[in-house]
């Protein structure tokens, strides 16, 4: 019986600041959402960092091709970005899980919804269109972009 009147004197010689727990954890929170939007933000940097470079890549291989006039395929030049694009798309959907995860509201969390099946279809079927060009080009493909390089 003696902790209860140690404990109110513990609390009473606590600042205000330290006794309100809606504070403390409005705080806590807000540093969470804070650092949540960062990473967010980050992320997508990072996936719209890989998809300058594919872009880049891919015109790099288009301008090395036309110069050398062997324009009759594209289809490794294609392959070569759409591998770009669906590393980006990777991480554009892991940004938006990170979306989800500090919404605040019904109508925001179905956006983001929305947006993330999207970014899955899209990723699927260019992960499946590259697995059909990669099996009818296997063969063709490498000489290609041997000949680009």
């Amino acid at each position: 019986m003696a902790v209860f009147p140690l404990l109110i004197s513990l609390l009473i010689a606590l600042p205000e600041t330290a006794r309100d727990v809606t504070s403390v954890h409005g705080r806590a929170e807000s540093a969470v959402i804070e650092g949540v939007l960062w990473l967010k933000l980050g992320v997508e940097t990072v996936g719209a960092t890989i998809i300058a470079l594919g872009i880049l890549s891919a015109g790099w291989l288009l301008v090395k091709a036309l110069l050398r006039r062997q324009t009759a395929d594209f289809t490794a030049i294609r392959l070569a970005l759409a591998r770009y694009l669906a590393l980006a798309l990777e991480f554009q959907l892991g940004a938006d899980i990170l979306s989800t995860a500090i919404a605040p509201s019904w109508e925001q969390i179905g956006k983001l919804g929305a947006i993330a099946v999207i970014r899955t279809a899209l990723n699927y079927f260019l992960s499946r269109e590259m697995k059909e060009e990669r099996g009818e080009t296997h063969s063709a493909e490498k000489p290609v972009v041997e000949r680009a390089d």
